[in-house]
Parts: structure tokens; sequence; C-alpha cells
């Protein structure tokens, strides 16, 4: 009788090696991808990459040179270590890093100095306050507000910087100021010759376009550019709108390079992480904000001194009500609007997720006054146009109001179209 242990023993070893072989072709594989792309091991779901993470898409054009960077608390990156590639998605967890620190610790990269928008580079100026110049505690780099008096980078500022690199999370509102930072800065390198990269990022709101169009003379810091309140653009494409449309004072343009975002559309839905201002503080916040902050030009709170801001309206002067609140002195509202007293009002924090700016708030709080001085003049530049105003006081209909939009909004998503990097 044949003993077939030895030949079964033999068959064994070589199946092992060969799917042995398999595996460690598929790690290699795995391993190659994922220096390449710094990828997100996220099981079941395609990760949203940020511009910032794609480095080869960018490192190489700041090597040997002297940069500066845009950046605040939202410029991070995800990087995953080599060791973390594995084809069975196990060991998972990478690294997260600020832009400014994984640059300024990059070797052949020199990182110069960081330009800071509203609300300082760490977030947390209250809107509108100061931001002195100053040096980062951390890298020990010089720090250059750009919000209040100095809004453009100067020539003595730029002065010996080959590159400007712009990462900030926006949330595409027209009167959301990081959009009006980004234009300056494109207006300063293109008149000084630098050129600009600008890491890409999702538009939380970026899922629909609406509201009225800037008129011209009511140009601002809150609306610089003939763009609805609401755009439906990432910060990259309204960049390369400015620059395409000649935005820029004298229709110069910026050498402009835009790193885009991977697996992202239009429509994809995206959680930040991390507030893009101290009174964002949340998905909800942010879904209501385009509505909301017209309730900034008139004496109605939108909760700042609160943990609700963005998700609640009210006033002391208002018809009592279930739902009260009282603003207090707090991280991002050192004074509140009505600070210590109680508000009745609305809690928005249960509504479902907008998709059109809501005028229904706006209009039900200014009929609840008893007096109409409602609004202040801060809210025609919030608008960009005096028509806002005068319909709710003449007691237009919302839907009449939404109507008059049209025509511009039309015109508007023409020009977009040309800028559009995710369909």
């Amino acid at each position: 009788m044949i003993d077939f242990k030895p030949f079964k023993s033999t068959y064994l070893l070589l199946f092992l090696l060969l799917n042995f072989q398999l595996i460690s072709c598929a790690q290699k594989k795995s391993l190659k991808d994922s220096i390449l792309k710094n990828e997100r091991f996220i099981k079941d779901k395609v990760s949203i990459r940020m511009g910032a993470e794609r480095t080869d898409l960018y490192l190489h054009l700041l090597k040997d040179k002297n940069i500066a960077i845009v950046a605040n608390q939202t410029s991070e990156l995800y990087v995953l270590p080599v060791k973390a590639a594995t084809s069975d998605n196990k060991e998972k967890k990478g690294k997260t890093f600020h832009l400014v620190d994984y640059l300024d610790n990059y070797k052949g990269i020199t990182v110069k100095k960081v330009f800071a928008p509203e609300h300082g580079f760490r977030g947390k100026a209250d809107a509108g306050e100061t931001i002195l110049d100053g040096l980062d505690k951390k890298t020990k780099l010089p720090l250059v507000s750009l919000y209040g008096k100095n809004k453009k980078p100067s020539s003595a500022q730029l002065k010996g910087i080959d590159v400007l690199v712009f990462d900030i999370q926006d949330v595409g509102a027209r009167f959301y100021t990081y959009i009006s930072s980004l234009h300056y800065v494109m207006e300063a390198c293109a008149e000084l010759g630098i050129q600009l990269i600008v890491l890409d990022r999702p538009n939380p709101n970026g899922h629909y376009i609406d509201g009225p169009v800037l008129e011209a003379p009511y140009k601002s810091f809150v609306g610089m550019h003939k763009v609805p309140v609401v755009y439906g653009m990432t910060i990259g494409e309204y960049g390369q709108m400015i620059n395409g449309e000649k935005w820029l004072k004298n229709g110069i343009q910026c050498d402009l390079k835009v790193i885009p975002l991977e697996n992202y559309t239009h429509q994809t839905t995206y959680s930040l992480s991390i507030r893009p201002s101290p009174n964002l503080p949340n998905d909800k916040s942010i879904n209501l904000y385009p509505s909301l902050c017209f309730f900034e030009g008139t004496e109605v709170s939108v909760g700042r001194g609160t943990a609700m801001q963005f998700q609640i309206y009210g006033a002391p002067f208002f018809a009592k009500s279930d739902f009260t609140f009282t603003p207090k002195s707090n991280e991002g509202a050192k004074y509140p609007k009505h600070q210590g007293k109680i508000c009745f009002g609305e809690n928005l924090q249960e509504t479902k997720s907008l998709n059109a700016l809501d005028l229904s708030y706006i209009i039900k709080a200014y009929n609840q006054m008893a007096s109409k001085d409602f609004f202040k003049s801060f809210f025609t530049k919030l608008a960009g146009t005096k028509k806002l105003q005068q319909q709710i006081e003449q007691g237009v209909s919302e839907s009449a109001i939404r109507n008059s939009w049209k025509t511009d909004l039309e015109a508007f998503k023409k020009i977009r179209k040309k800028y559009v990097l995710y369909k």
C-alpha cells in the first residue's frame, strides 16, 4: 500500500507557500498605494480625501521654496503610517497633523510665516474681534492677521515668499468671510507674481444654490462678489471663479493651482470634525447658518452666548413662549446680544436639514415686533441688497420673494458651471 502522507504534506506546504506569496503581493500593492495616496482606511465607506492629504500633488511644488501658509484650526490632514497599510485593514490608525506643523517639519520646505483669517489661527476669537499679529507658541513662526485693518497681505509681509498655501474650511455662505480673505490673498499674489496653492475642502452647504445675488453698491467684507447667499461651490472652485471672472483689482489674475478633493461630489454629505468658527459647533448650526445669519442684522439673538449657537433664535421682546434661553459670556461670545436677559424664541435643533434658504424665521420674527424698528444697516450688507428688507416690511410672501431671485440665480449658475470641479 502506498503511503500518501508525504505527498499530502508536500501539497500542503506548496499550497501554503503559494497563498503566502499572493498575500505578500497584495500587501505590497496595498502598501504602495497607501504611500502614494495617504489613504484613510474606513470600512464599508469611501472616504473623502482633502486636498491637503493629496501630498503627492503638491509637496514637490514646495521643495526648496520659502512658503507662507494661510491657515486656521481647520487646516488639518490625516496621514497613514507605512506600517498601517495592511491588506486586512488592521492597524488602521494614522495620525492627524496640522498643516503648518506638517510642512514646517518637512525636509526641503521652509515655512516663513502664517497668515490667519477672522477668528485667528487657533479659531478662538469672537466674530469681528480684532486679531493681533504675534508668534505661534508651538512652531515659533510669525503670525500675521488678515482681519481688521490688514485684510490683504502687504508686499513687505510677502517679501522673500516663493509660494503661498491656502487651506481653510469654508461653509458655503457669502457672508462667511474666509472667501473674502481668499480674494485679498489672491490679489496680493497676483500683484507680486507669487504662486498660490489652494488645498480644497468640502462645502457642507454645497448641495444647493439660493438667495439674493449681491448688488454692487452693497459690496463689503461680508459680501465681495456678485454671487447668491449660498453659492454651492468649494473654496477651490470659488477661487477659480474669482480668477476666471477677473474679479480681482484691475482684472489681474493670480497664478492659482487648486489641489482637488477625491471621492467628493456636491451631494456628498460631509460632517466637519472641527468647528470652522467658535459659533458653529455642529452640523445643524452649519446647515441653519445661511438662513439664521440674517438675524445678525437685527436685534434678535441667534444663540451666541449659549451652547446652541445658530440653532435657536429669540429676543426678550418676543411674546412669552415655552422655549427660553439666556445668553451669557462664553468662548467665542464675550459680549453676546441680550447678555443676561431671558429671550423667548424658537428651538430649531430638531428641524429637518435645509436644502434651501428658509426665510420663514426672519419673516415670523419681524411680524412679532410691536414696533417696526427691527432692521439695522448691517442687514443690508448681509443680504447684499436693500430689496429683501423692503419686501419683508411690505409683507411680500416668502414664495414671491424667492421668485424675485430667479433671473439672477440662473445667470449665476451659468457662471458657476464654468468652474465646477466636482460634477
